[in-house]
């Protein structure tokens, strides 16, 4: 398969190459400093750019079977850049005819889950309550997806951690898993290269966790 990675220098979008790269896929890495990308391997191409262009994109992109993207605000004052980067990667892909495209949330974005716990909605109350602006920034990110053409997937994940691989998650498709409160930036990488072959999780936002 031919992926390229969106957002390839950070920890998801690296986790994505490694992980993509080991599976035997053919990789094309966008970044805007190769100096920070630090991931080698057969199959590796390394496509700088500005991001915020999607003219400049369209070379990055034309051919591929799909197009992951781990980029997104990673704290309160970058609130914005998700949807106006995933906007510049939707009119690339677009534009070149890729259909499937997934992309990195977060599990407030999402419907809290049935039955939760009181200390679970209590912590997604302050949570929501910190980070407003960061996840209007994905609720309008995951608009501008909704109203395109491709064949997208929002992965919601909640806390992030930098443990190792693990393989074993919850998922749930249109929602979030009960009391799921962390999960690995590797294994989000791991659960949105197993989504690209999934119809089931086409147009929906998927919650991720363990």
């Amino acid at each position: 398969m031919r992926i390229t990675v969106f957002g390839a220098t950070g920890g998801i979008g690296q986790e994505i190459v490694r992980q993509a790269l080991a599976s035997g896929h053919q990789v094309t890495a966008v970044v805007r400093d190769p100096a920070r990308f630090t991931v080698t391997g057969a199959g590796l191409e390394v496509f700088r750019a500005d991001v915020r262009d999607p003219e400049a994109l369209r070379p990055a992109v034309a051919g591929r079977d799909a197009v992951l993207s781990g980029l997104g605000a990673r704290r309160r004052a970058d609130a914005g850049i998700a949807a106006g980067l995933t906007r510049s990667v939707l009119g690339a892909v677009e534009a070149e005819g890729v259909r499937r495209l997934l992309v990195v949330s977060a599990a407030p974005v999402g419907p809290e889950p049935e039955r939760s716990p009181l200390v679970d909605r209590a912590m997604l109350g302050v949570i929501n309550s910190l980070l407003k602006p960061v996840y209007d920034d994905l609720r309008a990110m995951e608009a501008e997806l909704a109203a395109g053409a491709t064949d997208w997937t929002s992965v919601r994940p909640p806390k992030l951690t930098n443990k190792p691989l693990t393989g074993t998650y919850r998922t749930v498709v249109g929602g979030n898993p009960r009391s799921g409160r962390s999960i690995s930036r590797a294994d989000v990488a791991h659960a949105m290269l197993a989504m690209i072959d999934d119809p089931a999780t086409v147009k929906q936002g998927v919650g991720v966790a363990y």
